[in-house]
Parts: structure tokens; sequence; C-alpha cells
């Protein structure tokens, strides 16, 4: 990224701009994408189980996705799938509404020292993450092995979890939701940055609360997770620092389940 870049005024909390959402909307928008994001995953789920399970012609929807989200590349192309959906329909959203979605959404350069700090920050969790997860005997990544198991190339797998989910999951969250819960918190009717906390602090939990296939522990350190990813958002005002970020922390627990998983 530029070293010397100055981050832009963050359109979602700009006073000079007025809301693209309602409150209303915002609320049913935040509703709408948590449901098209399952729905989402559900319809990749289908569509690769379709492409690739055997004997699917006289399988039933029920079958599909029982067998199709335990199979490693059904639920890679699926990630895939997801990805160009949730992406098309949260640029959709934003232009009907009127709105410029790259504005919207904060993609633009971030300045390279922010970006060096909050890796910075990023280590420090997954090292003190580490620690406990270690010391409590917990294994977050345990719905990973019949994936793991199943998939035709573990490279496939890789670049979906690592890459892929990371960037509409940024999108989604980091990206259109964040912006428009942020925006109905504007100066001068409220604080600065009142926004912004708000639309973390909401952001984080239903971040958090999606993510089914993990317990309480890992639960609660996705939540931590996630205020990391808003602050990078809200200190470089680019949705792409977040991305980032992400790209590294799934990269990091990737890398290392590979390495536990190739020594057994």
């Amino acid at each position: 990224m530029p070293k010397n870049v100055t981050a832009l005024p963050d359109i979602a909390t700009s006073p000079e701009r007025p809301p693209l959402f309602s409150r209303v909307g915002a609320f049913m928008l935040t509703v709408g994408m948590v449901f098209a994001f399952f729905i989402s995953q559900l319809v990749g789920v289908y569509i690769a189980g379709k492409l690739v399970l055997p004997a699917t012609k006289n399988a039933s929807m029920g079958d599909i996705f029982f067998f199709g989200s335990n199979d490693g590349t059904v639920v890679s192309l699926s990630i895939l799938i997801g990805c160009v959906l949730l992406m098309t329909t949260s640029v959709l959203i934003i232009r009907i509404r009127g709105g410029e979605w790259r504005q919207y959404l904060a993609l633009k350069p971030f300045s390279f020292a922010v970006g060096m700090g909050m890796l910075g920050l990023l280590l420090i969790f997954m090292i003190v993450s580490q620690a406990l997860t270690y010391m409590l005997d917990m294994t977050p990544l345990v719905f990973v092995d019949p994936l793991y198991q199943s998939v035709s190339s573990v490279w496939l797998l890789v670049f979906a979890m690592v890459v892929v989910a990371p960037i509409y999951e940024e999108v989604v969250f980091r990206g259109i939701l964040w912006s428009a819960i942020a925006e109905q918190f504007k100066a001068p009717l409220y604080p600065a940055q009142r926004g912004a906390i708000v639309a973390s602090i909401v952001t984080s939990l239903i971040f958090a609360i999606i993510h089914v296939q993990y317990g309480i522990y890992e639960i609660s350190t996705i939540v931590v997770l996630a205020f990391i990813f808003c602050y990078a958002r809200i200190k470089s005002g680019s949705l792409l620092l977040p991305i980032v970020l992400h790209i590294v922390n799934n990269g990091a627990a990737m890398w290392q389940y590979l390495a536990h998983y190739i020594s057994i």
C-alpha cells in the first residue's frame, strides 16, 4: 500500500453527506444481510453439491445439504459462490439507494504506518489467543477435519477459507452494515465517533454470533477479533485494511492447522 497516504474522511461518518439509509432502513438492511448471508451459503452448497457430489440426480435437497456441508470441495466452491452473491447484493443495494459503492464501502488506500500498527495489534491478539487456547486445551478448528479429508485439492480449501471468505465477510460486516449503522449517528447531532462505536459493537456481535460452527470460547475471541477489524476500519478510513488483517488471521490459523494435521 502507498506509504504516505492520508486517510480520507469516512463517507459513513462525514457530516456533509446525508445518510444513505434511514434508521428503519438500516435495521431492515442488517436483518436482510444476515439473512442473505445464510441463504447465500445454502445456495452455494446446493449448487456446488449438484455439480460435485455423485448421484445427486435423485437426491433430495436435504441430502445435498447434509452431505455437501461436510464435503471440502463443495464447501470451498460454496464459499466462492456465496462471495459473488453477497458482494453483488451489497453493490446493487448501495447503487439502488443512489450511493457510490466504492466510497460507501471505503475501498481506498490506507496509510502504511497505520497498517503496520494494526498488524502489530493483530499479532499481539493472535499470540494471546493462542496461549489461552493452549492452556484451555481447546481445538477451535476441529470442524475443518472433514473438509480437509474430503476436499479434492487442499489449495482450493485454503484459497476459499483464507482469501475469499474474509473478503465477503468484511464487505458485509465492516463494509455495508458498518457504514449503514455508523451514518445514523453523525455530528452535529451526536458526539464524534458515536456512530463508529455503535456500528462496531453491533456488527462485531452479529459477526461473532453467525459463526455457529464454534463454541462459546471461540465466539468470545471472534468478538475481540471483530473489534480489531472495526478499529482498523476506523483508524485507516479504509475497508481494505480489515480485509488484509482478516486474511492474515485466517492464513495463520490455517497454517497452524495444516502444520498440526501433517505432523500427526
